[in-house]
C-alpha cells in the first residue's frame, strides 16, 4: 500500500514538472532589422512598393542578375564532369591564389615571394570568422580590434564572437553627411600599440564613404606610426568604382609600405555569387617558412568549425579568374553593374536638386560609392516613407542603391521630397 502511494505521488510530481521545457528560461533574441524590411515588402500589396534594404544587385527591371560570365563558366564545369569529392580544408588551392592575385596584384612582392597564406573561406563573412579567430589565438599584440562607426552589423558579433575586444573610432560625420577623417584620425591615434584596426577597403558598408586616395596614404602612415595592425575587409571590389585595380588601392598601397595585413575577400557582389558563399581569407607574411606555420594554424582553426569549404561556388569564380576571355567578359559586367549604380546616384541627385528642389543639401548621393548611400534621412522620415509610400529601407536612412532604376526612381525622389517638406 505504502509502495503504491509513493509511486502515485511521483507519478504527480513528474506530471507537475514535465511541461517545463529544457529551453524555458532561453529569450527571444531581436529580429533581424533586414529581414523584418524584406517582410514587410513582401507583405504590402501596393504595386508602387520598392525594397531599398537588401544588400543584393537588382537589374534595370528590379530583378536578380545572374552574370553571363558566371553562366558561362557553370556550362565549362559541367562539361568537365568534375567529381564531388570534398575540398581540402583550405579549399580550392587555385581559386584561393586566383583570389590573392586578384587583390594583391600580379607584382605583389609577398605573392612573388609565395608569402600569403590564403584560405577558401563561407564569403566574406566566413573569412571574418576565421580571421578573428586567428587574431584571437595567435596575434601577440593588444586583442582589440577597432571598428569604424557605423559598420556592417554583423561585424561586431563577428569579433566578440571570436574572442576579441571591439572597441570604436569615428568614421562617419552626420552634419556633413560624409567622412569624419579627422574624428577618425585621433581615434587611431589614441588606440592603444598594435590594436587591430578594421578597415573597409572600398565602398563603405553601409555608408558608401570612402576615404581618398592621399587620405588612404596618410591613415597608412598614421598605422605604421602607432603600430596598429590593418585588418582589410574588401566585400566590393570591382563593384565599388567599375575597375578592380582602383578598388584594391588601400589593400595594394598598405601592402606596398611594408604592413603586414589581414585581408577579407567576397565574392557575392562582384560575381553576384550570393548562394554560393564564395572568399578567402589570407595574411602577409614575412616568408615562405612563416607562411607554411601560419597555413596549419588556418587549418586547425577552420576544421573543428567547418572542416571545409563549399566546392560549386569556388569551380565558378575560379574558371572565371583563369580564363582570360571570360576574366575580360567578368570585369565589363562588373562595370556595366557599377557602372548603372553610378548613374543612378546621378540621376537621384539631379531629382532631388534641380527638378524637385528638395530642401537640404544631397551633394554626398554622388560623392557616395558602391551599393548603399547614407541618405541622411531621418528616422521619423524613413517612417513615413514605408507607412504612406510604400517604401522599405533601414531606420538610419541606408538604402541600397541597387534597389533603384528607371521605373522608380522619379517615386522615390517625389516621396523622399514629401518626407523632407513634412507633406507625404
Amino acid at each position: 500500500m505504502l509502495t503504491t502511494t509513493a509511486a502515485r505521488r511521483s507519478t504527480a510530481v513528474f506530471r507537475s514538472i514535465a511541461p517545463l521545457s529544457t529551453w524555458a528560461a532561453v529569450p527571444a533574441g531581436p529580429p533581424d532589422p533586414i529581414l523584418g524590411i524584406t517582410e514587410a515588402f513582401k507583405a504590402d500589396k501596393d504595386p508602387r512598393k520598392i525594397n531599398l534594404g537588401v544588400g543584393a544587385y537588382r537589374d534595370e527591371n528590379g530583378k536578380p542578375y545572374v552574370l553571363n560570365a558566371v553562366k558561362k563558366a557553370e556550362e565549362k564545369i559541367v562539361a568537365a564532369k568534375q567529381d564531388k569529392e570534398y575540398l581540402a580544408i583550405t579549399g580550392l588551392a587555385s581559386f584561393a591564389q586566383n583570389a590573392a592575385k586578384l587583390a594583391y596584384g600580379a607584382d605583389s612582392e609577398p605573392l612573388k615571394q609565395n608569402a600569403v597564406a590564403v584560405a577558401q573561406s563561407i564569403s566574406g563573412t566566413g573569412a571574418l570568422r576565421v580571421g578573428g579567430a586567428f587574431m584571437a589565438r595567435h596575434y601577440p599584440y593588444a586583442k582589440v580590434i577597432y571598428l569604424p562607426t557605423p559598420t556592417w552589423g554583423n561585424h561586431m558579433p563577428l569579433f566578440k564572437d571570436s574572442g576579441l575586444e571591439v572597441r570604436r573610432y569615428r568614421y562617419f560625420d552626420s552634419k556633413t553627411v560624409g567622412l569624419d577623417f579627422a574624428g577618425m584620425k585621433e581615434d587611431l591615434k589614441n588606440a592603444p600599440e598594435g590594436a587591430i584596426v578594421l578597415l573597409h577597403a572600398c565602398a563603405h558598408n553601409p555608408t558608401g564613404i570612402d576615404p581618398t586616395q592621399q587620405q588612404w596614404k596618410e591613415l597608412c602612415d598614421l598605422v605604421s606610426e602607432k603600430k596598429l595592425f590593418p585588418f582589410f575587409d574588401m566585400a566590393y571590389q570591382g563593384f565599388a568604382s567599375g575597375s578592380t585595380t582602383r578598388d584594391a588601392f588601400a589593400v595594394r598601397h598598405f601592402v606596398s609600405q611594408g604592413h603586414r595585413i589581414a585581408l577579407c575577400q567576397s565574392f557575392a557582389k562582384n560575381m553576384g555569387l550570393y548562394g554560393e558563399r564564395v572568399g578567402a581569407f589570407s595574411l602577409t607574411t614575412q616568408s615562405e617558412e612563416e607562411k607554411k606555420r601560419i597555413d596549419s594554424q588556418i587549418k586547425i582553426i577552420i576544421r573543428p568549425m567547418y572542416s571545409n569549404p563549399p566546392l560549386h561556388g569556388a569551380h565558378i569564380a575560379n574558371t572565371i579568374l583563369s580564363d582570360p576571355e571570360l576574366y575580360q567578359e567578368w570585369e565589363g559586367e562588373v562595370k556595366g553593374m557599377a557602372g548603372r549604380i553610378i548613374n543612378m546616384r546621378d540621376r537621384l541627385y539631379d531629382l532631388l536638386t534641380h527638378e524637385l528642389k528638395t530642401p537640404g543639401e544631397w551633394g554626398h548621393i554622388k560623392n557616395q560609392i558602391g551599393m548603399f548611400s547614407f541618405t541622411g534621412l531621418k528616422t521619423e522620415q524613413c517612417r513615413a516613407l514605408a507607412d504612406k509610400a510604400h517604401i522599405y529601407m533601414t531606420m538610419d536612412g541606408r538604402i541600397s542603391m541597387a534597389g533603384l532604376n528607371s521605373s522608380n526612381i522619379e517615386y522615390f525622389a517625389q516621396s523622399v521630397d514629401g518626407a523632407v517638406r513634412g507633406n507625404l
